[in-house]
């Protein structure tokens, strides 16, 4: 699997493609979370103004994956939470096409995005899984993540676990 950043440039229309289609997999996620007015119906100007809203926040880095020339998955992570009093990055996305959920693929994804951190000097991540999504909260804890706090979330008041891992060790 390659870990890149997305550039900064404007979405060509193929990776768009390639985007929309990752995103529209995982419709039981986006059920969930509510963030698409249909999740059965995902939109390409959907996923890029998704995509714009991420990059408003500073510190924020968006990383596509790919496998064998195809991509596989995506991972939002910002270097600091909006809150001053949390010193830890969070991952504010990790998703994988649904087509390979079961594969081993998330867990790789996750493994590469917290190196990341690891290579930056950061020695915990975070990030919040939704109360509504017992399957995430059982991937995540898999991995060693540890639920530290339950709390709404910060753009919509849904309620969370928020679950923290320490990175000292691979």
């Amino acid at each position: 699997m390659i870990l890149a950043p997305l550039a900064s440039a404007p979405l060509s229309d193929p990776l768009l493609t390639e985007l929309t289609a990752l995103y529209a997999s995982n419709h039981a996620f986006h059920t969930l979370t509510g963030d698409f007015p249909d999740p059965e119906d995902i939109r390409p100007e959907q996923v890029a103004a998704a995509l714009a809203q991420e990059r408003e926040h500073p510190g924020t880095e968006i990383l596509l994956a790919r496998s064998f020339g195809r991509l596989i998955g995506i991972a939002v992570t910002l270097a600091h939470h909006p809150d001053p009093a949390d010193p830890d990055p969070w991952i504010g996305l990790l998703m994988v096409d649904g087509r390979l959920h079961g594969q081993g693929h998330g867990r790789l994804l996750a493994s590469l995005v917290e190196d990341r951190f690891r290579a930056a000097g950061r020695d915990a991540v975070r990030l919040a899984v939704l109360a509504n999504n017992p399957k995430a909260l059982a991937f995540w804890t898999a991995l060693g993540y540890q639920v530290v706090d339950h709390r709404e979330d910060l753009q919509h008041g849904r309620p969370c676990a928020v679950l923290r891992k320490d990175l000292s060790t691979p």
